[in-house]
């Protein structure tokens, strides 16, 4: 089931959720041509919306959504549970998670690259705030909903980036 969130706050594209009827499954910006309608209402819907209409006003919501994570491969979720311990304002690199998944797995070394993909394959944005990944010196790097959302995310919580 699908619905359309109904107010992203300027510049950010719209923003569309996914359910399975009970949980949130999905969460990401339209992309440019994407067709989306308003959908369902489900009260994990509303759930969702209350969430992002607290942390677009600028403040971080005091509760997250039930959601779920579905045919994630074990290094995304490893990746995904870096991910959604990095505090609300604070960012960690791409190499920074390669680390420490290194250092878990007592190997010399893990690819950047491979995180990078595993953080633009993460379905619940936002929520699991991959947007706080950042490259080396706090460098904008891409973002599978858009520089500009990511750009608008980023400064939503007063994080410094460079371009």
């Amino acid at each position: 089931m699908i619905s359309l969130y109904p107010t992203p706050p300027p510049p950010f594209s719209p923003i569309v959720l996914s359910s399975d009827g009970y949980v949130l499954t999905g969460l990401h910006f339209v992309q440019q041509g994407e067709a989306v309608g308003q959908g369902e209402s489900l009260p994990i819907f509303k759930d969702v919306c209350r969430w992002l209409d607290i942390y677009f006003s600028g403040k971080k919501p005091d509760f997250t959504p039930d959601y779920s994570i579905n045919d994630a491969t074990p290094f995304r979720r490893e990746v995904l549970k870096i991910l959604q311990k990095i505090p609300y304002g604070e960012t960690i690199t791409y190499g920074e998670i390669a680390a420490q998944i290194a250092k878990k797995h007592n190997i010399d070394k893990m690819s950047a690259q491979a995180v990078g993909g595993a953080v633009g394959w993460n379905p619940i944005g936002i929520i699991v705030p991959c947007h706080r990944v950042l490259g080396v010196g706090k460098k904008l790097t891409g973002y599978s909903g858009g520089i500009q959302n990511k750009i608008g995310l980023l400064r939503i919580e007063g994080i410094e980036f460079h371009h």
